[in-house]
């Protein structure tokens, strides 16, 4: 656990958002975290079913120490111990899977699972989640967070699939705590272009809109 320095809520709470990344080479992905942290958002998911998620999850860890990374995608416990070999800081999941659930908590990893249904998001709390990822959020939309929030105004909320730029402040009004946010947040045309200005531009903004709320 030596390389597993403890997740930062700090940096976390600074910008409440989990930019998620799929299939990205780690040479592009240096650049995009340069972007991502001159725009003042710390904390990046890399899903396991990216080609050689857990070689860029362990050369993130090493090369930027102001980053919380994580892994996502995590559906079983050989994701999961594949993961936190690599050195991830926290553990995203689509699904509830127990055994994973009970792992993070007891090795003290943060972790958001996914959960759709009201018993699915009361279980994943009750199982020790830091916080429920909601997925995909994009059918249910920011009336569904409110709808969750008052019975369930305990629970800790993290919207995913369907956050954009036009609604992320509404998702924060609605009681989210924080956001998960993937081909919204790492524009594919300017990625392809290789023009990190205009992605940290976009990141920038993303972090005013939640700033704003």
């Amino acid at each position: 656990m030596s390389n597993n320095e403890s997740f930062s809520w700090e940096l976390f709470n600074s910008a409440p958002i989990v930019g998620i990344v799929r299939g990205v080479s780690i040479e592009v992905m240096r650049d995009i975290v340069k972007a991502y942290l001159k725009a003042g958002l710390h904390t990046i998911e890399i899903t396991m079913n990216t080609p050689g998620a857990t070689e860029i999850i362990s050369k993130l860890r090493t090369e930027f120490h102001n980053l919380n990374v994580g892994a996502g995608t995590v559906c079983n416990m050989e994701d999961y111990n594949m993961a936190v070999k690599a050195g991830a800081q926290f553990i995203v999941t689509p699904i509830i899977d127990e055994a994973v659930i009970r792992s993070a908590v007891g090795q003290n990893i943060p972790i958001f699972p996914g959960g759709y249904s009201p018993t699915e998001i009361y279980k994943a709390w009750s199982l020790g989640a830091s916080a429920v990822k909601i997925f995909p959020a994009t059918q249910l939309g920011v009336q569904f967070i409110k709808d969750i929030s008052a019975p369930l105004n305990q629970i800790k909320l993290l919207p995913t699939g369907g956050v954009s730029l036009d609604n992320i402040k509404s998702f924060f009004e609605a009681g989210a705590v924080g956001v998960g946010m993937g081909s919204s947040l790492f524009d594919k045309k300017l990625i392809q272009e290789r023009n990190f200005e205009g992605l940290a531009d976009h990141f920038a903004k993303v972090r005013m809109a939640v700033k704003g709320s």
